[in-house]
């Protein structure tokens, strides 16, 4: 048994641990155009357009649309091309529970996000079980799982957030010497370069704002022929997906003489920065350190729009998510990957954001990122 093929095992067997304590016999994953979820990709590793049927005994059953790619990267116990059945996720979870057999009302788990209509198809194919859909069950289970990463998620996250750091300081270098102009000349060369680093894609699409847009918390469009890093206060938020696994990152970059209400609006987004980070650790209810930006902004007038972080991993927001909403019952924990990113934003001044990758650790928490507030 190879490497890879342990550790989808491995990931599989804890999620037939619920099943079998809950009483359900099989439950569904689909990844394809009308619903993605990359839980199939977790645990398989097959990236995409696939139905993963997965019993409580430890079988998986995947039927993808892309059999040579599956052939190449997929992990399971049987592997029957979409093909097979027609390129019908109710015919592949119908003839896959069918081989597999199961007694008289057989428990079956649907995704959640499954349509009504959808959910009457899969009834209707399957008699003798009893198809469930509901929203706290075996694939919050598997989302809450997915929050505390493995050695070999870190491993890659690490290696993600490695490659956004080299091409930041390229950016911030180019940025200085006048290679980087335009917020297109930015984007444009993250593009390039991370395939050129052996990454899949971006994390998501790049935001380069300058200073004539660096107010709006996600910019439109994303990018412009406008330019970046010139006078005023500049943001880039972008990160780069390794293996799967995402970086995200903001950058601020400020240039030329600041009004003294610019030079606070910085200082603010850094000093939340500075007392927020002690409190990512574990144990520690995800609240507090929201609570603890809350008050810094609050205490000079201001407020920040949107949470101070997320999870990531093979979705670029994931669990847990840091925000004053967050359950006083939710905590960080050792082996979660999330941003810490306060931001203040002002029509008149531009916007300041300073986000970093942060894994908690088993005795406090360790910057995977190295992003900063750059003034030149």
């Amino acid at each position: 048994m190879t490497d890879f093929e342990k550790l989808y095992r491995a990931r599989r067997e804890r999620l037939c641990a619920y099943l079998r304590a809950h009483g359900i016999t099989a439950a569904v994953f689909t990844d394809n155009e009308d619903q993605r979820d990359v839980s199939v990709r977790y645990l398989t590793g097959h990236p995409s357009d696939a139905v993963l049927v997965l019993v409580a005994d430890g079988k998986a059953m995947l039927s993808p649309w892309d059999e040579n790619l599956a052939a190449e990267r997929a992990h399971a116990d049987e592997i029957i091309p979409y093909t097979k059945f027609q390129r019908s996720a109710t015919i592949a979870v119908q003839e896959l529970l069918k081989a597999y057999g199961g007694t008289a009302g057989a428990r079956v788990a649907l995704p959640p996000a499954t349509t009504y209509i959808q959910y009457e198809k899969y009834r209707a194919a399957l008699p003798g079980w009893q198809a469930e859909c509901k929203e706290d069950s075996v694939h919050a289970e598997l989302a809450r799982q997915r929050a505390v990463k493995d050695e070999y998620e870190i491993a890659c996250t690490r290696k993600a957030c490695a490659i956004t750091d080299g091409m930041t300081d390229t950016i911030l270098a180019g940025v200085q010497s006048g290679t980087f102009r335009t917020e297109t000349d930015v984007a444009l060369y993250i593009e390039r370069e991370l395939r050129a680093q052996g990454c899949e894609r971006t994390s998501f699409d790049t935001l380069a704002a300058g200073p004539a847009r660096s107010f709006a918390i996600h910019a439109f469009p994303g990018y412009t022929s406008g330019g970046w890093g010139t006078d005023g206060i500049s943001l880039l938020d972008y990160g780069v997906c390794f293996e799967g696994y995402a970086s995200d990152c903001t950058i601020t970059v400020a240039r030329g003489r600041l009004s003294a209400r610019q030079e606070e609006l910085l200082d603010l987004v850094q000093k939340a920065a500075d007392e927020c980070l002690p409190l990512y650790r574990p144990g520690v209810p995800v609240r507090r350190a929201s609570e603890k930006a809350e008050e810094i902004f609050a205490a000079a007038g201001r407020s920040m729009p949107h949470s101070l972080g997320h999870g990531t991993g093979l979705e670029i927001h994931e669990a847990p998510f840091i925000s004053m909403r967050a359950e006083e019952s939710t905590v960080f924990r050792a082996g979660n990957i999330v941003t810490l990113e306060p931001g203040l934003y002002d029509t008149e001044l531009g916007g300041a954001r300073l986000e970093n990758d942060v894994l908690i650790t088993e005795n406090g928490n360790e910057l995977l990122t190295r992003s900063r507030i750059l003034r030149f």
